[in-house]
């Protein structure tokens, strides 16, 4: 006969207590495994649960304004483990729990997408595209040569200058190979990253209408994601077969 577990543990709520903050806290300060995994129970109470749970309502939140970014919760969260192979800093984990919210046919090219971090000091709510990969990066370049009008008016929304400041970009110096240096959209086109992001007081994320916050803030982002994965998801649709030289 199975038995009832002893004292089980709450379903999670979609904020963050002031021991979540404490604890990233003194991680930075101990940034080791013999302080971590005593505490590992710790960490997934106050930190990971919690942020599966923000993360998850989200998500279902996602389904009315970007539903091409639904994906499971587990699938959006990024691990607490640092990639250390290739630093200089072996420090074994991350002093922030984030998560991304990458377009579906994109996980392993990333694209444009939401991005939400906490850490003991900020709340991080950004949004566009980061990182993207070669081919990806010449193909917003491209879009943008005839569409940087179009993205520069979702740029200069009220509502989203107000809530966002701009990425800085990481610009090229010059023009990129195979673009006209004069071309009006150049100082778009020299970048090589695109989006927006805020930061918050880390106490935004002891709010029990946090979550709430994030998805105003990420509905508000929308508009500029989809028009940045535009041309990423044209070139991945399949294209048609030509049979005796005919469409």
């Amino acid at each position: 006969m199975a038995t009832k577990p002893k004292n089980p543990s709450p379903a999670a709520l979609p904020y963050f207590r002031p021991e979540a903050l404490a604890f990233l806290r003194n991680l930075a300060k101990n940034n080791d495994r013999e302080w971590f995994q005593p505490r590992k129970a710790e960490f997934d109470a106050e930190l990971k649960e919690p942020m599966l749970a923000v993360v998850r309502k989200v998500t279902e939140a996602m389904l009315d304004f970007a539903p091409e970014h639904v994906r499971p919760a587990e699938k959006s969260l990024f691990r607490i483990y640092r990639d250390t192979r290739f630093s200089a800093n072996k420090a074994p984990y991350k002093t922030h729990i984030a998560a991304w919210w990458v377009r579906q046919g994109m996980e392993k090219t990333s694209g444009a997408g939401f991005y939400l971090q906490v850490d003991a000091k900020e709340v991080i709510i950004a949004a566009g595209a980061w990182m993207p990969e070669k081919e990806q990066l010449a193909q917003i370049r491209h879009w943008l040569v005839n569409n940087h009008e179009r993205f520069r008016e979702l740029l200069r929304k009220p509502a989203l200058q107000k809530a966002f400041s701009e990425f800085e970009g990481n610009p090229l110096v010059r023009a990129p190979k195979g673009f006209d240096p004069e071309h009006p959209a150049m100082d778009l086109i020299r970048c090589r990253q695109w989006g927006l992001s805020a930061s918050l007081p880390a106490k935004t994320a002891l709010d029990p209408k946090f979550a709430v916050a994030v998805i105003r803030q990420f509905k508000l982002a929308a508009p500029v994601v989809y028009a940045l994965n535009e041309p990423l998801a044209a070139a991945q649709e399949p294209k048609k077969r030509v049979l005796f030289g005919l469409r």
